[in-house]
């Protein structure tokens, strides 16, 4: 909810945020509170201006969301690109209590697979057909297999927003720039994750589309724009080569495979306790075809 006096356009909005329901089983409500605290001290998000039992009250970002023909316009998906890129470059010295030599993917893929084998609440199915669910056990099995190949990729562990889909990606067109919002995920993990896990989303979420993942053309004009970002906030040498540019692709190919999992499971908790109307177990079917379908070719790809 926007809270303002006077005029929407030209005073100051202040945003009320409560919370889903049950989402206290799977989100660490204190680390988004410290993201929101980092990010805006580095110029990268709003100002929080105070938590209350179940939601938060935060300074309005001003711009619209993205859709699907702005992600692939090249003078937008590079703000994205640069933004992640200094995102990734805030030190972990910034944050309190951090482990960044630990990344949170694992951790937080055990505790879906925890509860959602352990959930008695039923699936709130709300499709007129009825679909066959994401088999646990193959789930298990796949997760383990990606853990086992990933284990092998050099990424490096960065704070990532982890969420990055379409509508938490604020354009200021007047202003030239891109913010990302909803920190609920954001922490340190994998690089080549929080890349994976946005281009899984250029697929959509009501109707998924894997013919809609973008194309290698734009992976890797996108890929250099962040690299260069990267290198420039951490302080090297911003130039940028091709052979980096197709190590990290390949990288990212690789990551984004797991992302497929974590909202598939996510997907399967939500349609148990959401009281939002959607879909879930569709998505999560959705996601978890969608795994399947890049599969092979990605583990496929080998590093030189």
């Amino acid at each position: 909810m926007g809270c303002y006096v006077g005029s929407l356009t030209e005073g100051p909005v202040i945003l009320v945020r409560v919370f889903g329901q049950m989402t206290e089983l799977f989100l660490d409500r204190e680390k988004e509170m410290e993201m929101f605290r980092v990010l805006h001290k580095n110029g990268c998000g709003p100002r929080l201006y105070c938590s209350f039992t179940n939601g938060i009250c935060y300074e309005f970002v001003r711009g619209v969301v993205l859709d699907d023909i702005l992600l692939k316009r090249p003078s937008v998906y590079r703000l994205i690109a640069a933004e992640m890129g200094k995102i990734h470059a805030i030190k972990d010295g910034e944050l309190e209590n951090s482990s960044p030599m630990t990344p949170v993917l694992w951790s937080r893929l055990s505790n879906f697979l925890i509860l959602a084998q352990s959930s008695d609440a039923p699936v709130q199915s709300r499709s007129s057909v009825h679909l066959e669910a994401p088999n646990i056990k193959i789930i298990i099995k796949e997760i383990e297999e990606l853990k086992s190949h990933l284990n092998h990729i050099d990424s490096p562990v960065v704070l990532c927003h982890n969420d990055l889909l379409t509508k938490n990606i604020i354009y200021n067109s007047e202003e030239g720039t891109v913010k990302f919002i909803d920190y609920e995920y954001a922490d340190f993990n994998y690089q080549a994750y929080d890349i994976g896990n946005h281009f899984n989303e250029f697929a959509g979420i009501n109707n998924v589309d894997s013919s809609l993942y973008p194309s290698c053309e734009l992976q890797f004009d996108w890929l250099t724009a962040y690299l260069e970002s990267f290198k420039q906030c951490s302080g090297m040498e911003s130039s940028v080569t091709k052979k980096e540019v197709k190590e990290l692709y390949i990288k990212v190919c690789k990551f984004s495979l797991v992302a497929h999992f974590f909202w598939c499971l996510w997907a399967l908790l939500q349609a148990k306790h959401s009281t939002i109307d959607f879909d879930f177990q569709r998505y999560a079917m959705a996601r978890f075809n969608y795994y399947f379908e890049k599969k092979q070719e990605f583990f496929g790809m080998t590093l030189q």
